[in-house]
């Protein structure tokens, strides 16, 4: 992978979290419905899929900044654990209260539930303070990619996503875009030809009206959201990995055979990955390695978006890369 020189500046990631939570996960023996349950371990971190990505994005050696809307006591919280992580966050408030998505695994069936809160409704301004926030840090001049991520919260328009790419392509420095999302908020990032769309196989199949279910269709799904505007369309297929499309290439990403029982975040440290890599100036390829041997590790530990740095070289080197 090329790199920038080590002496000169590093290019951050911009990470949005327009819609953060607090994700907490119990490990619990066994779950059964209308039981009290005692979990054996439990954790929670800043969340969210902006958030989750952003600390994986550091943990790979990312120069990260995260902005978003917070609420309430949960939305002080997060600030304060990002702060004591060493996140670099700008965050605007909104009234209400921040979400929280709870997960819960099931140590004697290895099954995974989960329950996520929608977030409460913002009002305009709330918005219009995250977009102000978002061309503040790019007036900087050092944003190498900005990421968009998620679900919008209620209240939030429609094509915010694709308002946030706007103000993006807007700026005379070329800034990638990452997005990662789904539904009418995909469809808005799209009108603005991001750089990189990262969905799964559900998310690829509804955007574009195909069945998904193998790396063959998943570079025909690639291919059409390639044609609504992406120059990148990466298709995640859980244990069979990604495919990468871009002009002139077709990869299909192979993975090692490393399970994991907290698969929660793993999509959001893909992007994480995804954002490290471009900002270096990695190929469309070498992020995608990148973002899935950073969710391959996040699988291995609990906690969306947790992982053991350690690991990543050892799983990148066990990715296979085939053209398909």
């Amino acid at each position: 992978m090329s790199r920038q020189d080590e002496d000169g500046p590093r290019r951050r990631s911009l990470f949005v979290a327009a819609n953060p939570s607090i994700d907490r996960l119990y490990e619990l023996d066994r779950l059964a419905a209308g039981e009290i349950h005692r979990p054996r371990s439990s954790k929670a971190v800043p969340g969210g899929k902006g958030l989750n990505a952003a600390r994986a994005a550091a943990t790979l050696g990312g120069s990260v900044t995260a902005v978003g809307i917070v609420a309430g006591r949960s939305g002080d919280w997060i600030v304060e654990r990002l702060a004591q992580l060493g996140i670099d966050c700008r965050m605007t408030r909104a009234s209400g209260e921040t979400r929280t998505c709870v997960s819960v695994l099931d140590h004697s069936t290895g099954a995974l539930t989960e329950i996520y809160e929608r977030g409460q409704a913002i009002d305009p301004a709330a918005w219009d303070a995250l977009e102000a926030l978002v061309g503040i840090e790019l007036d900087r001049g050092d944003i190498a990619t900005v990421a968009v991520s998620g679900s919008l919260p209620p209240g939030a328009p429609a094509d915010g996503y694709g308002r946030i790419a706007r103000i993006a392509a807007a700026r005379p420095r070329p800034v990638a875009v990452l997005a990662d999302t789904y539904g009418p908020a995909l469809a808005a990032v799209l009108a603005e030809a991001p750089t990189i769309v990262k969905v799964n196989a559900a998310e690829a199949g509804d955007a574009s009206s195909l069945r998904v279910s193998d790396p063959g269709s998943a570079v025909v799904a690639a291919g059409v959201l390639r044609d609504a505007g992406a120059a990148c369309v990466i298709v995640t297929l859980g244990l069979e990995g990604a495919v990468v499309v871009s002009a002139g290439e077709r990869t299909h990403l192979v993975p090692p055979a490393i399970r994991g029982n907290y698969p929660v975040g793993s999509g959001d440290a893909f992007l994480g990955g995804l954002a490290v890599a471009i900002a270096r100036g990695g190929s469309f390829v070498e992020a995608a390695r990148l973002g899935l041997a950073g969710a391959i590790a996040n699988a291995q530990i609990p906690g969306a978006g947790e992982l053991d740095s350690t690991a990543i070289e050892g799983i990148l080197e066990r990715i296979v890369a085939n053209s398909i």
